[in-house]
């Protein structure tokens, strides 16, 4: 089987070198020629590729307006689904939670959902101007909101809601 593989490969080197010679006679003609003729040859092979090129370039943008359209198609149909089914609340936020006292000093011992319970304490937060004014994320705390957080005088919007979530039941 090896000596099948051997004789194999040795055609096919022959083929090559026998292409090699034929493109020399070529070259030979070409040097015979004067040199304003040489220039332009070698410009318009080097002007075919860019041809193809550019060529090739425009069948993939026509593609890609018909994907683009077709997209744009699709979209009033999403929206007008859209329009039609009104979006429904997530029923966990939604459900009322009742605050623990002291969070009630700050925001009523109503139950209220989360999602009020987070609005009312950032109208709390506003309105006595706890936000810190070098870093607005730092959280300030009052008499109230300190019992609120834990007997921390400053917390982070993110840690505040933490710690909010806590005085919920």
């Amino acid at each position: 089987m090896a000596t099948a593989k051997k004789s194999a490969a040795k055609p096919a080197a022959k083929k090559a070198a026998a292409k090699k010679p034929a493109a020399k006679p070529a070259a030979k003609k070409a040097a015979a020629k004067p040199a304003a003729k040489k220039a332009a040859p070698a410009k318009k092979a080097a002007a075919k590729p860019v041809a193809k090129k550019a060529a090739a370039k425009p069948a993939v943008k026509k593609a890609a307006p018909a994907k683009k359209a077709a997209a744009k198609k699709a979209a009033p149909a999403k929206k007008a689904a859209a329009k039609k089914t009104p979006r429904k609340p997530n029923a966990a936020f939604m459900k009322p939670m009742t605050p623990s006292p002291v969070l009630g000093a700050v925001i009523g011992a109503n139950p209220v959902p989360r999602t009020e319970v987070t609005k009312k304490v950032w109208d709390y937060i506003k309105k006595n101007k706890l936000q810190d004014e070098a870093n607005k994320r730092m959280i300030n705390a009052d008499d109230k909101l300190k019992a609120v957080f834990g007997g921390k005088k400053q917390v982070s919007m993110f840690e505040m809601t933490k710690l909010i979530n806590g005085h919920l039941q």
